[in-house]
C-alpha cells in the first residue's frame, strides 16, 4: 500500500481545518436565523383610503310644510281621498267638500309631497281659519336637524355627503345644506342641517343619525390589535430576521377595525397581527402569516 508523503497529510489537514472553522461561524449564522421562540401571526402592512367622517344626532323635521284648507268658512267633508303618508302630486285632489248652496267644492294638494297629517274625517266641518285638514312635506324633503361637536364644525362645509340612519326607515342619502353660524354654550355643540329627499314617509320628530364625510386619506394601515398605546407613545411590533423590532408610529383615522397608520410603516413591512407585552425588543419568534394562520 502507497503511503502518502509527510507533507501531503499535513496540508491535507491543515486544509481540514480551515473548512471546519469556515463552516461553524456559517452553521451558528444560519442557526441564529432558523425560526425559534413562540409562534405569532403576522401580517403584511398594506395601503388603505379611510373616510374622515363626523357625525350628528338630532330629528327629523320637514323642510317645507304646506297647510291644506278650504277658502270658506262651515263646510261639511263628504268624502276622504286621501290620509297621512300617501304620497301626492300636485293638483291631486285630497277631499271633497259639501257647499251650503249645494254642490260639492274641490280640496287639491298645491304641492307635490307626502302627506304628514290629516284631520279630514266625513261629517266634520272645515273653514279657512281651522285646523288644517291636510299638512304636506313639500317635495317629500326633511332635514335631520343635528348637533355636532364644537371640534367638528370647522370640518363641516356645504353639499358634503351623508349617510342618515332613522330607525325604521334604514339608510338614506343626504347633503349638509346649512350649518349654523353659533355654538350652544351649554353643550358646547353646533347645529347642523342635513338635506334629505325620500319618497318615504319619514316620522316628524324621530330621532336620527348623521355619518358626515368631510373628506379621505390614503395611507398605509394595520388592524387595531397590531397597535399598542403606552406612556412611551404609540408603537407597532416589527418583525425582521425573525425577531421583534418595536417601532413608533402615527396614527390617523380608523375604519372597520383597521387603522391609518401615517408615519413609521412602509407598505410590505411585516407586523404582529395581535401585538402583546409579551413580546418584548428583539425576542425570537416564528411568524405565520393571518391567511396561512387561518387554514
Amino acid at each position: 500500500m502507497r503511503q502518502l508523503p509527510a507533507r501531503s497529510l499535513s496540508r491535507k489537514f491543515v486544509a481540514l481545518t480551515g473548512l471546519l472553522l469556515l463552516s461553524a461561524p456559517l452553521a451558528r449564522a444560519a442557526e441564529d436565523d432558523a425560526p425559534k421562540g413562540p409562534a405569532v401571526t403576522v401580517l403584511k402592512v398594506a395601503k388603505s383610503c379611510f373616510s374622515d367622517i363626523v357625525e350628528a344626532t338630532g330629528t327629523i323635521i320637514a323642510r317645507e310644510e304646506t297647510s291644506v284648507r278650504p277658502e270658506r268658512p262651515g263646510l261639511k267633508v263628504t268624502e276622504v281621498l286621501a290620509e297621512a303618508g300617501d304620497t301626492t302630486t300636485a293638483g291631486q285632489v285630497l277631499a271633497r267638500l259639501a257647499l251650503p248652496e249645494g254642490g260639492t267644492l274641490q280640496v287639491t294638494a298645491p304641492v307635490a309631497g307626502v302627506i304628514a297629517t290629516s284631520t279630514a274625517q266625513i261629517g266634520n266641518l272645515a273653514s279657512a281659519k281651522g285646523e288644517a285638514l291636510f299638512t304636506i312635506v313639500a317635495r317629500s324633503e326633511y332635514d335631520l336637524v343635528g348637533l355636532v361637536a364644537t371640534t367638528d364644525i370647522r370640518k363641516l362645509a356645504i353639499a358634503q355627503p351623508a349617510t342618515v340612519r332613522i330607525a325604521g326607515a334604514g339608510d338614506l342619502d343626504g347633503k349638509v345644506r346649512r350649518i349654523g353660524p353659533t355654538v350652544e354654550p351649554n353643550i358646547q355643540q353646533g347645529i347642523v342641517y342635513i338635506g334629505i329627499s325620500s319618497q318615504k314617509r319619514l316620522l316628524l320628530n324621530a330621532s336620527g343619525r348623521a355619518l358626515i364625510k368631510t373628506g379621505q386619506s390614503c395611507n398605509v394601515a394595520v388592524p387595531l390589535t397590531a397597535v399598542q398605546y403606552s406612556s412611551a407613545g404609540t408603537v407597532v411590533q416589527v418583525i425582521r430576521r425573525n425577531r421583534v423590532e418595536t417601532k413608533r408610529v402615527e396614527v390617523g383615522l380608523m375604519s372597520g377595525g383597521n387603522i391609518e397608520v401615517r408615519d413609521g410603516l412602509n407598505e410590505g413591512d411585516v407586523v404582529v397581527a395581535r401585538a402583546g407585552a409579551l413580546l418584548r425588543e428583539g425576542d425570537p419568534v416564528r411568524p405565520a402569516m393571518a391567511a396561512e394562520a387561518a387554514k
